[in-house]
């Protein structure tokens, strides 16, 4: 079973190309079955257990293992579809006949709206980083661009000026799986580029390579995914904007803004990369509940009504 795993991870690696960070996530999961099943199920030493050790029911009870253990139902879920993809690659090789995960049901979650900004709280928070120095300029540049183009933070920090047509307002973009996307960006964006361009030299030191980083730290390094959170951070205190905004909420802010502009589904997901078009229907969720908002307090029939309940409450109440 060892074997197998680390043949599948080969394989999402090198011939899927998924991100290491997406593999480290399977690995993590695949190995904690391993262990459950070594454990709870089968009593063999992790080195000992076959892949014909695993039946439906022990990946029903390791998924019901995680739920005790607290996991989030979107991490069981995770979990289960790192199981499902190992036991179908097994089938594919020939080592089993039936994937036994197929079967068993993804575990029931809340469907949860991703956190937006309104946009006057955007315009304070970009507006938080008017300042004239280079690291101001830079920290500019990088949340017009995030909320200009929707960017998940480990495209943002992968980028280099090659990858931008600054005339056209156009950013080539690297997401998941190694797939790529044009993404337009406007004006304000463009602008905060160009004046942070006319910076980078300032910060850029001898020693880096020949690379072009867009996005430096103040030693002239490129600028990490976490350095980008630390910076977001600070910017929003300075906003005043409610704590808990991230690189990702000014995705979610961009997308939401979109929609409700009137752009449509299909257009959304090509911007924002998604692979499926269900990851990008969360955020018509938010249109749904801004429309019956609007319904409910304008509409004559929907007003008339609610001044019923209210007339039938007061009347029970007496």
């Amino acid at each position: 079973m060892r074997r197998l795993i680390e043949r599948y991870l080969d394989h999402l690696g090198g011939e899927r190309n998924l991100s290491p960070h997406t593999v480290r996530a399977y690995r993590g999961d695949l190995e904690r079955f391993l262990e459950f099943l070594a454990v709870e199920v089968v009593f063999k030493d992790r080195s000992q257990v076959l892949p014909t050790d695993v039946d439906s029911l022990a990946v029903r009870s390791f998924i019901s293992d995680l739920s005790r253990r607290g996991l989030a139902a979107r991490s069981r879920e995770r979990a289960l579809a790192s199981l499902r993809g190992l036991l179908r690659f097994a089938c594919r090789e020939g080592i089993l006949k039936d994937n036994p995960a197929a079967a068993v049901h993804n575990p029931k979650q809340k469907r949860t709206v991703p956190r937006h900004l309104r946009p006057g709280e955007v315009e304070n928070l970009i507006e938080a980083a008017s300042g004239a120095n280079p690291l101001d300029l830079r920290d500019r540049a990088i949340l017009e661009l995030l909320y200009a183009a929707g960017l998940r933070v480990g495209e943002l920090v992968a980028l280099d000026w090659l990858d931008f047509d600054l005339g056209g307002r156009v950013v080539r973009v690297l997401g998941k799986g190694g797939k790529e996307r044009m993404v337009p960006y406007g004006r304000h964006a463009a602008a905060a580029l160009a004046a942070w361009r006319e910076a980078w030299d300032e910060v850029r030191s001898a020693g880096h390579g020949t690379d072009e980083p867009v996005w430096l730290n103040h030693r002239g390094g490129r600028l990490s995914a976490r350095s980008v959170r630390r910076i977001l951070d600070k910017r929003v205190a300075q906003a005043a904007v409610a704590a808990g905004v991230h690189p990702h909420t000014l995705r979610h802010t961009f997308a939401t803004h979109l929609l409700e502009g009137g752009a449509d589904l299909r257009a959304i997901q090509e911007l924002l990369g998604h692979a499926s078009l269900s990851t990008t229907q969360r955020y018509t969720h938010l249109e749904i509940d801004r429309l019956l908002s609007v319904y409910r307090d304008s509409h004559p029939r929907a007003r008339l009504g609610a001044a019923a309940i209210e007339k039938e409450a007061e009347g029970k109440d007496e």
